[in-house]
């Protein structure tokens, strides 16, 4: 991450770049776009699979199985009424348009965090973008709930591009004043507010750290995924997942600040061990609410780690 001095000729918004997120920032997400819409042969994982799926266009609600015709996508096959009628059957499926595509962009205190590329809610930013992007070309309706550690911003979903840059304006706007004026707090009040105020059914993603998650926050991820499909996305910095160089360290918030030694073996374990039981847990709620889990790291491209080019 890159510093600059009070009396440094660099333009205001080179001195934010990564740390906060700009506008021109966000529109430039639509470039990977294309990148996220080739075909499944070139995806690099599963993982990557599921994320690109919902923005196929092609439904996942099945509608019927017919007998297969010359073209029909193999991957279709219904394998066992193929097997009973002795000839082959695919199954058809109803195109979905029109969806719902939610995001809650999580910019608390702990996002206003990176040591490489840029801060985790930059990251978080420039992902939400992305997933706008995708929901416009895919023709669903995009929405947005901006959740700053203290107030909750829902912004209803809309399938047009003058409300998608609304949207930028206000991330842009909340990822600067984050710098200054953040908060601790706790994802169930966003979840709680969203429960309350969206009505419909549709896709739901959670941009965030999940730092400090709880049986709180997982019991209205619970309710919430009984209507819509979840994604919790977690966003994380590599410091936190390995522990620094040898060396003495000064680590500080707000209220808090804390001297330490990364050096001896016991501490790199239990270092490498807090990431880790805090990585099983969403893991664990995740499958046991039917959620879909991902990690972005900040220091590599987001389109990199969610397809391949």
């Amino acid at each position: 991450m890159r510093l600059f001095g009070k009396n440094s000729n660099v333009p205001q918004q080179d001195k934010l770049k990564g740390l906060a997120v700009s506008v021109t920032e966000l529109i430039e997400q639509q470039r990977y776009v294309p990148y996220l819409s080739m075909s499944e042969n070139m995806m690099t994982s599963d993982r990557a699979g599921d994320v690109k799926s919902v923005f196929k266009g092609r439904g996942m609600e099945f509608e019927e199985v017919r007998a297969y015709n010359f073209g029909d996508d193999i991957r279709d096959i219904d394998w066992r009424v193929t097997a009973r009628k002795a000839e082959p059957y695919t199954k058809v499926f109803r195109e979905e348009k029109d969806r719902e595509i939610v995001v809650l962009l999580d910019l608390s205190a702990s996002m206003v965090f990176g040591t490489k590329n840029e801060l985790k809610s930059v990251t978080a930013a420039k992902l939400a973008a992305l997933i706008g992007w995708m929901s416009i070309r895919n023709k669903d309706r995009f929405g947005l709930l901006m959740y700053d550690g203290k107030n909750t911003t829902y912004y209803k979903p809309q399938n047009n591009q003058k409300a998608l840059m609304m949207m930028f304006k206000a991330i842009a706007e909340k990822s600067k004043r984050v710098l200054k004026e953040n908060y601790e707090g706790n994802l169930a009040s966003a979840l709680k507010m969203f429960e309350l105020s969206h009505k419909g059914q549709g896709t739901f993603f959670i941009l965030s750290d999940f730092y400090g998650a709880d049986d709180e926050v997982f019991k209205s991820i619970a309710a919430l995924s009984k209507k819509h499909k979840i994604y919790c996305m977690k966003i994380f910095d590599i410091l936190e997942d390995i522990a620094p160089d040898d060396g003495i360290y000064a680590a500080q918030n707000v209220s808090q600040k804390v001297v330490f030694n990364s050096a001896p073996e016991a501490f790199k374990g239990a270092y490498r061990q807090h990431f880790a039981q805090q990585r099983k847990f969403l893991q664990i709620n995740c499958q046991k609410f039917l959620c879909k889990y991902f990690e972005i790291r900040t220091d590599s491209p987001i389109f990199k780690q969610l397809g391949h080019i």
